[in-house]
């Protein structure tokens, strides 16, 4: 058996033409919002609700893919949706059709997410699950490199034709959509009896859910609650007085290094065991917001957005084959798709926390607290057990 199927070159292309699309725009979306008259406040609150919108929807959809035993349809549905946003908000520039389109996009994230990370487990063992979610990560991440890559090479012709970028973005989406038509249903061994998928239904799995599962995914999320977004590591960058363009290019570099590094890490990570590597992450993690506390020298913050990238690699593939790794097959979209929906709203509070913390105490105490945060949630993840397979 090949470690790298079929099916996970088919996911990973997906996700690196999709991530191709939206990452085109993530640079540049606040300035063409700010254009077409958007303030800050209304921002902040447009990606809060999108954000919230995915997130809730990721527990349902990962339920109901388990429920009617099928994923392809999920991903398909989902991977469509996110491509069709890209040009809406090209074409219509009132403040409610962006919100819509912006909407579209992340319930296109919120249908697939259980479902396809279902679909990767499956072509996995539990031996080999650290190198097929490290893989996908590493494709996924480098839409992230030439996605803002290709933006900035195009607004360097063209500067300030946001519009044109929207559109062009569309065509990496639609490389997306086509590939997952060559994506196969596997024949599931065990159907579960149809049950009734309610939109908060999936919290009953919570429940029900392995205790070790529960453990893990409380850690997981008091990590998240203090692991704010990029965007405060940048604007900590820019208040050394670096400009724009060098700013998106320590963004680049540091999903380059993600890129690189996940799959090896995910190699790595199957020979010493995931905990190992989850905890080797956020020690790493900590290091790095101590160090962007202190710092202002630009070569400095490409050391530390280095070693960003590596905790990066070493926590998200990782975190996810582990999950599906202490749940049962049949509930394995749920289980994502229950971590990652709470992840969403953990997410979005952690970036008005930080905000908060930032306009009141400084950025200095806001990097501290979540290096703190973060390394109690290491010592809290040291002592769980790591689960064997044996209730498969």
């Amino acid at each position: 058996m090949k470690t790298i199927s079929r099916t996970v070159w088919i996911l990973s292309l997906v996700s690196l033409f999709t991530d191709t699309a939206s990452e085109m725009l993530y640079p540049i979306m606040p300035i063409y919002l700010k254009t077409i008259g958007f303030s800050v406040v209304l921002i902040g609150i447009l990606e809060g609700i999108a954000e919230a919108t995915a997130g809730l929807s990721k527990g349902y959809f990962g339920e109901l893919s388990d429920n009617i035993g099928k994923r392809v349809p999920f991903v398909k549905l989902g991977y469509s949706l996110s491509a069709i946003s890209k040009p809406i908000m090209a074409f219509f520039t009132y403040p409610l059709w962006i919100f819509f389109a912006r909407t579209l996009d992340r319930l296109g994230k919120g249908i697939r997410t259980g479902a396809r990370d279902a679909l990767l487990s499956s072509e996995a063992t539990p031996a080999t699950k650290g190198r097929v979610f490290g893989f996908h990560r590493s494709m996924d991440t480098f839409g992230a490199v030439l996605g803002p890559a290709l933006a900035l090479l195009y607004l360097y012709f063209y500067p300030e034709d946001y519009k044109t970028l929207f559109i062009i973005a569309f065509i990496p989406g639609l490389l997306a959509v086509s590939a997952t038509v060559y994506l196969k249903e596997k024949k599931t061994e065990e159907l579960k009896p149809r049950v009734k998928t309610t939109f908060i239904s999936f919290l009953n799995y919570w429940r029900k859910s392995p205790k070790i599962y529960r453990k893990l995914v409380v850690g997981l999320l008091i990590f998240t609650l203090f692991n704010s977004s990029d965007v405060f590591l940048l604007l900590k960058i820019k208040e050394t007085g670096i400009d724009d363009s060098s700013l998106i290019g320590v963004y680049i570099f540091y999903n380059l290094i993600y890129a690189l590094f996940a799959f090896p890490i995910g190699v790595l990570a199957d020979k010493v065991g995931l905990k190992t590597i989850f905890i080797a992450g956020l020690i790493l993690f900590a290091g790095v917001y101590i160090g962007m506390a202190f710092n202002s020298n630009l070569y400095l913050f490409f050391g530390l957005f280095f070693l960003y990238g590596i905790y990066a690699a070493a926590t998200e593939g990782i975190a996810k084959a582990w999950i599906t790794n202490i749940t049962d097959k049949a509930n394995a979209a749920t289980a994502i798709g229950t971590f990652a929906g709470f992840q969403s709203i953990c997410t979005m509070l952690a970036s008005s926390f930080t905000g908060i913390i930032w306009f009141s105490f400084g950025p200095i105490t806001a990097f501290l607290l979540t290096a703190m945060a973060s390394l109690m949630v290491a010592i809290y993840i040291s002592t769980l057990p790591i689960a064997d397979s044996s209730h498969h």
